[in-house]
């Protein structure tokens, strides 16, 4: 099967085999972070890729470009964390200024959100995720390897202040994770106008699969919290994969991300390129284009153009974690968020 071009009314659309039209590209700009949560990094990991094998900006540009002109409309900054990559403001204009490109955004885990808010908003970027999967400094130390709570809440007061909307906040759910835990979490998003996401772990390289003792169905934080809050289904829109509850007689959406007991591959619209230039079209699959050689021998737009569209043509149809999940041996930060 190949992929399919067609044309709408404004822009061509970028077609699977499988019929998804992927309409957003998540793009890492740097696999390092300063953070080691343990279900992402392994301790004491120091294996990034070298600066001189990252993407530049121009041929980030390029990319995004070439995507752009076949009906990627959407865009993610990702990492690692993203905002440890020098001078993010200056990409963030560049792509923001590409036609096509409509929706502008960044997940971070918020603890140099503070200082660079402004800059990023001032840049083109509209919505963030920010990940926090609790409101215990201690805790919150353990989870991330010795990162400072209070940067994160820094961040996000700063973010909002700034007028970044809607702030999503994302929690990776563990089995030891307390009910208490959740309502925390759940009650600081609604006193700060914040959404709330709920994940599952994900068995990504050897930190994903030392965690998979850690992962719970998303059902069962469902099932409590809807004795709690009376859930009924949401509909909040976005480009992402979170199925949406709202707490009865409120405005307040949680939403459910589940990509092992409830895997959302059917609908899927996403692409992932590295900070290296690959092209990941699976986060659960080795299916991939490396871009980089292509960009450094001279390849033409219309070339570009012509891999995209044949690598999209290889898109698995799924992702397989719960049959093989040893499969992926890559960890999550070098695949981009």
């Amino acid at each position: 099967m190949k992929a399919i071009i067609d044309e709408p009314q404004h822009s061509q659309a970028l077609i699977d085999p499988y019929g998804r039209r992927i309409d957003y590209l998540r793009l890492s700009v740097t696999d390092k972070c300063n953070l080691r949560c343990f279900y992402c990094l392994p301790k004491g990991f120091k294996d990034f890729e070298t600066p001189s094998n990252w993407l530049s900006f121009a041929e980030i540009e390029r990319v995004v470009r070439a995507f752009g002109e076949l009906g990627v409309s959407r865009v993610r900054l990702t990492g690692g964390e993203p905002l440890v990559r020098k001078d993010l403001a200056r990409l963030v204009s560049q792509i923001s200024a590409l036609p096509g490109i409509h929706d502008l955004s960044l997940s971070t885990n918020a603890t140099l959100l503070e200082q660079q808010a402004q800059d990023l908003y001032r840049a083109g970027i509209r919505r963030i995720n920010v990940s926090l999967d609790t409101l215990d400094k201690d805790q919150f130390a353990e989870i991330t390897g010795g990162g400072k709570l209070q940067q994160v809440l820094n961040g996000l007061q700063k973010a909002r202040a700034v007028g970044f909307s809607p702030i999503k906040v994302n929690m990776v759910v563990m089995k030891d994770t307390q009910l208490d835990d959740y309502r925390r979490v759940l009650d600081y998003c609604m006193q700060n106008d914040f959404t709330l996401r709920f994940i599952e772990t994900m068995p990504m390289g050897s930190a994903g699969r030392d965690a998979s003792a850690q992962y719970l169905n998303l059902d069962t934080v469902r099932q409590r919290l809807n004795e709690e809050y009376d859930l009924v289904p949401g509909i909040m829109t976005g480009g992402g994969p979170a199925r949406y509850y709202r707490i009865n007689n409120t405005d307040f959406e949680i939403g459910f991300i589940t990509p092992i007991s409830q895997h959302f591959c059917e609908t899927c619209n996403r692409v992932r390129l590295s900070v290296d230039g690959t092209l990941y079209l699976c986060l659960g699959q080795d299916d991939k284009l490396e871009l980089r050689p292509l960009l450094r021998a001279g390849i033409s737009d219309d070339d570009l153009q012509q891999e995209i569209i044949q690598a999209i043509a290889k898109k698995p149809q799924k992702h397989e974690f719960n049959q093989k999940p040893g499969q992926v041996v890559r960890l999550m930060a070098l695949t981009g968020g």
